[in-house]
């Protein structure tokens, strides 16, 4: 039996190398151990640190999941919640998120379609090719023009715009679909980012972003509950949520936090769904928005760009993860402040479900 994945293996002719196994007297020291070249924002600077015999522990419990996955999902999912909140390791993450989307099982009934889509043209393919080069410019495997890594994400972005002509293409589905290709084939990240686009997220990518817009709502009602001093700030110097939470949401914070604490934010999101998002962004906005620093914050300009440029210290995986699991917010929770907005809304808005 095959135990774990080796730490560096060749993936549509790209070498992906294990982080949790990255050494830079191998690899070489331009690249960190995600794949971004030189010092990135993105660089983890996290003092969280595993043992290498409890990470093979955690490894083999994975492997044992994966190979009897339905038993573990249906009966045992708590402890598969609890796994995932802890980190899932590199080597399976690619397997594990497909299994936690149901994105394996969708391919598999719809076998050949990807390749079918990738042969007919889509009206958004000039739109797709601008924005390749902005997608990670500074990844490995995003940053060579017309390298294999861009043609994938093409291809991947190119398919789906094809397969959902209503939505097409937006361009914040460029660095989740990147994200995915990270860690799987182009095909298995395909698949699972239509499950992101109709299980997770609906409606995110739509033309009008009605589903934003909404959540954009429940976010600023939740805001109100949970931190209302910095509420307060942002309704005095009328700094509406859709103004800084867009990007955290419709990218899934790809592009806005150090990319360890990414990889663990989207363990927990394909568990555990939307409300892992919402969580995660409150508990942005109480460590970036101290009442010392709303102090220096004295106007819209101010606000927003302390948050468009987060302090990456403070959200390094080992503060902003526990500090996010500690904030008390419950699907109901969700689903109330959902509810209390869509009230409010005009008929023949989008509605969203939670």
């Amino acid at each position: 039996m095959e135990f774990y994945e080796p730490s560096s293996v060749q993936l549509n002719g790209i070498t992906r190398i294990d982080p949790d196994e990255y050494n830079p007297q191998t690899f070489g020291p331009a690249v960190d151990r995600y794949g971004f070249v030189g010092e990135h924002k993105q660089a983890s600077a996290s003092k969280q640190a595993v043992a290498v015999d409890v990470f093979r522990h955690r490894e083999l419990k994975w492997v044992e999941m994966l190979q009897n996955w339905d038993k573990w999902i249906t009966k045992k999912f708590p402890k598969v919640k609890e796994r995932c909140r802890k980190g899932i390791p590199s080597s399976v993450r690619g397997r594990a998120w497909q299994k936690l989307s149901g994105s394996v099982n969708l391919m598999k009934k719809n076998g050949g379609l990807f390749e079918s889509l990738l042969q007919s043209h889509s009206e958004w393919e000039k739109d797709i090719s601008k924005d390749l080069s902005r997608t990670f410019p500074f990844h490995q495997m995003f940053c060579e023009p017309d390298g294999p890594g861009q043609k994938d994400l093409f291809n991947i972005l190119k398919a789906y715009a094809i397969y959902d002509p209503r939505t097409g293409y937006c361009q914040a589905m460029a660095p989740v679909a990147a994200v995915l290709l990270m860690h799987m084939t182009a095909e298995e990240a395909f698949w699972c980012l239509v499950m992101i686009c109709d299980k997770y997220i609906p409606g995110y990518y739509g033309p009008k972003l009605e589903a934003v817009q909404l959540d954009g709502a429940i976010f600023g009602g939740l805001l109100e509950k949970t931190l209302p001093h910095v509420a307060k700030h942002m309704r005095v110097h009328h700094v509406d949520p859709l103004m800084y939470m867009t990007e955290w949401f419709m990218c899934l914070l790809a592009r806005n936090l150090p990319f360890a604490t990414v990889l663990r934010v989207w363990d927990m999101f394909f568990c555990e769904g939307i409300k892992v998002l919402f969580r995660t962004t409150l508990t942005m906005m109480k460590l970036a928005l101290t009442p010392r620093e709303l102090a220096h914050c004295q106007g819209l300009f101010e606000t927003n760009e302390r948050l468009k440029h987060l302090p990456m210290s403070l959200m390094q995986e080992d503060s902003l993860i526990p500090m996010s699991l500690a904030l008390k917010l419950s699907i109901k929770d969700l689903r109330r402040e959902h509810e209390a907005q869509l009230s409010k809304r005009p008929k023949g808005k989008a509605t969203g479900s939670r």
